[in-house]
């Protein structure tokens, strides 16, 4: 690879890998900053939610932005507004300030992954873009996986979470002035007025359906759905979308270029991979809770869990650069069914066989290298194919930002699983005591139904419990909590197959649409000019 391509792939790379960890490695802290700033769990989950809203408001402008003013341009200033939102939430005195901060930080970090994949797509043969975007890829999966136990690690270390935080500024830093240096900018710009009021309607949008889905609640899907702070911010969020697609339409041709060309969306091929983009995020929020099925069922200690996760976070790298080797060979729709079979069939095995750690570290293996090969490479390139040189930024941050809306929805369901199997605590406990013919006072049994004050935290359950000092009663007790976590689980992995499936389908009904729409394209062929 020539050197003026190697090192902003080194440089992407690294600055996708900063910007992608930044909401995991906070995970780990929560409750460490909660205490700090002396908020309850409710209010801390803040620092999540509002990072995932800013990265979905970020995403399409600074796809946009890139192609109107250059990708090197935007890259440094997103670096540094992810490298002074990191100082600012490390140096936050109140909370208040440090939420406002982590906004700062998700604006910044949002637009990388977005701004280094059309520059890939742009600069790179087309042979070497498929490598490219599975490095990429690779490096954003990795650090979704490795977050948290980045995060405990460095919180061990130092003992205190503004170094979490203070991290990234180094490292912004480098990125900054490398960027300066070796970044070749030679894209052509649009010249074309900025759409501003478009880009407002669509944060106004974008925020108002990612708020809706942050009041989501797991264990009560049906009456969340049906809860005025869904419903109301959901129909807003539609509206709002719904008018900005014709304010969109009606720039088509003018003298400002809209923000999304409604011709790019007016394409069947484009619309199913915006929808296999969705599977994608969705399968990548599951795989973020294999971490507590390896300690909560398989029993494995929280100190050791994390080693246990090192093969799936290598494997997805594997499956990365893997898609990404597959995608310039055999292309993205091939490499797409690839990965939704392994996905699957790694998923299924969860429920179906897995009880002991090498056969988790079979299967996840396999749900890494699956999900690793949709990750960058296919989907991007399948989203440009037709987008032309000045729709490929925003192109590529329309399929992130349906990979970010399922990534903010999908938690709530899978956890809802886990929530809900608790309900079935007592009839387990009771099923098991009556096989094995122990009576227990009523009381007693509805103590250990509800967990006394543990509820679902299944690792002080499980703790509580093991000094039960009846060893038949302690080990039936046990058993029942066992085959409650392992009910949640099987709901949460079976879910995630059913989302491996589709994204093989619609991957396949895609290919079926781009052969159709190749044939009958006129010579000219793309949307360039709009």
């Amino acid at each position: 690879m020539q050197k003026e391509m190697k090192w902003p792939l080194i440089l992407f790379a690294v600055g996708v890998f900063m910007a992608a960890l930044d909401n995991g490695i906070i995970t780990s802290s929560l409750t460490t900053l909660n205490a700090s700033f002396g908020v309850s769990p409710t209010w801390g989950a803040w620092t999540i939610t509002l990072y995932t809203l800013g990265l979905a408001i970020s995403v399409p402008i600074a796809g946009k932005l890139s192609d109107r003013f250059g990708r090197k341009k935007l890259f440094l200033i997103e670096v540094a507004l992810f490298g002074i939102g990191s100082l600012l939430v490390a140096l936050s005195t109140s909370f208040t300030f440090f939420l406002i901060a982590r906004v700062i930080q998700a604006l910044g970090g949002g637009g990388i992954f977005i701004i280094a994949s059309s520059y890939v797509l742009s600069k790179f043969p087309a042979q070497r873009q498929g490598t490219a975007l599975g490095l990429l890829g690779g490096m954003n999966g990795i650090a979704a996986i490795l977050g948290p136990n980045i995060g405990a690690f460095i919180l061990d270390i130092t003992g205190n979470w503004h170094w979490l935080f203070l991290i990234n500024v180094p490292i912004a830093i480098l990125l900054f002035i490398a960027g300066i240096r070796y970044i070749q900018e030679e894209q052509e710009l649009s010249r074309a007025a900025v759409d501003w009021s478009g880009i407002a309607v669509l944060t106004l949008g974008v925020l108002s359906l990612m708020y809706s889905f942050s009041n989501l609640d797991g264990v009560n899907m049906l009456q969340s759905l049906a809860s005025p702070m869904f419903y109301s911010f959901f129909l807003v969020g539609v509206a709002v979308l719904v008018i900005f697609y014709f304010m969109e339409k009606r720039l088509e041709g003018s003298d400002r270029e809209p923000v999304v060309s409604t011709k790019l969306l007016g394409i069947a091929s484009f619309r199913w991979t915006l929808l296999i983009a969705f599977f994608s995020g969705a399968i990548l929020a599951s795989v973020i809770f294999i971490p507590g099925f390896v300690e909560q069922y398989l029993g494995v200690s929280s100190t050791a869990s994390g080693y246990w996760f090192t093969p799936l976070a290598l494997a997805s790298g594997i499956g990365a650069g893997g898609g990404g080797y597959l995608v310039d060979r055999k292309g993205p729709i091939w490499t797409l069914s690839v990965a939704g079979l392994l996905s699957a069939i790694g998923f299924l095995l969860f429920p179906l066989w897995v009880e002991h750690i090498w056969q988790f570290v079979i299967a996840s293996t396999l749900v890494g290298i699956g999900f690793g090969m949709m990750l960058g490479a296919p989907v991007n390139v399948l989203v440009t194919e037709q987008a032309g040189e000045n729709n490929k930024g925003i192109a590529v941050a329309t399929s992130s930002l349906f990979r970010q809306m399922a990534m903010a929805i999908a938690p709530t369901i899978f956890a809802g699983f886990l929530a809900r199997s608790f309900s079935n605590l007592g009839s387990n406990i009771q099923s098991g005591l009556a096989d094995r013919g122990i009576e227990v006072p009523p009381a007693a049994l509805e103590q250990y139904a509800s967990g006394g004050t543990s509820g679902n935290d299944v690792s002080s359950l499980m703790a509580g419990l093991s000094k039960i000092p009846d060893a038949n009663i302690r080990e039936t007790l046990l058993q029942a909590v066992h085959q409650t976590t392992g009910q949640g689980y099987n709901g949460l992995f079976w879910s995630a197959v059913i989302f491996s499936v589709l994204t093989l389908i619609v991957a396949l009904v895609t290919g079926r649409l781009r052969q159709k729409e190749k044939q009958k394209q006129q010579p000219e062929g793309s949307l360039g000019s709009t």
